[in-house]
């Protein structure tokens, strides 16, 4: 069996979702895991502001992921010299629609394969093939990435409001075009804030 294959039927068998298998110099097996995640039923009420969202894998979870992965692993005679099971952590990847569906509105930062070229018009750079914005559903279908080139406002720095603010871009893309989207790994530490409506 591939070990795609393994690995995945494994992990989801323990209740789990597989987010990203990574082979490392050295022998390191990387295996990034997830607690299932379904969308909020319609009408449900939301989270009073301090609570947490959700859950999060523990260290009891990737312990016994990690147990029955080395099993596994073993029986179909996979090579490797260590085995790691992690969470996604801050920088999460996203792969399939279900996680653009939950992290729809969330900061992103996205890869293309190709530059650009001439779809970014005059204002974009036609050799770009990063760019960090807000994930968003696109108006025909499909997800975009919307984002504004005006820089960050330093802190103390008064900002006139007269100021006409940057324009936003908007990138539509398809999965096809990615090589990768993760989530942007923002840290605040003045603890939450209301999301600008």
């Amino acid at each position: 069996m591939a070990l795609q294959q393994i690995v995945e039927q494994t992990v989801t068998g323990l209740g789990y979702d597989l987010v990203e298998i990574e082979r490392s110099a050295g022998g390191l097996l990387r295996i990034t895991i997830d607690l299932p995640w379904q969308a909020p039923e319609e009408g449900a009420p939301e989270l009073p502001e301090g609570m947490p969202p959700a859950q999060f894998v523990t260290v009891e979870d990737c312990e016994k992921v990690t147990r029955q992965l080395q099993f596994a692993l073993e029986v179909d005679g996979v090579d490797y010299a260590r085995l790691e099971i992690s969470s996604p952590g801050i920088d999460r990847l996203l792969r399939h629609e279900q996680d653009f569906i939950r992290f729809e509105g969330e900061m992103v930062d996205l890869t293309l394969k190709e530059p650009i070229g001439a779809a970014g018009g005059e204002k974009i750079n036609a050799n770009r093939k990063k760019f960090r914005g807000t994930l968003e559903r696109a108006e025909g279908g499909g997800w975009q990435v919307v984002w504004s080139d005006e820089p960050p406002v330093k802190p103390g720095v008064r900002v006139s409001k007269k100021r006409e603010p940057a324009p936003l871009h908007a990138l539509g893309f398809t999965l096809d075009e990615l090589r990768e989207i993760r989530l942007a790994p923002i840290v605040n530490f003045k603890g939450r804030a209301a999301k600008p409506e």
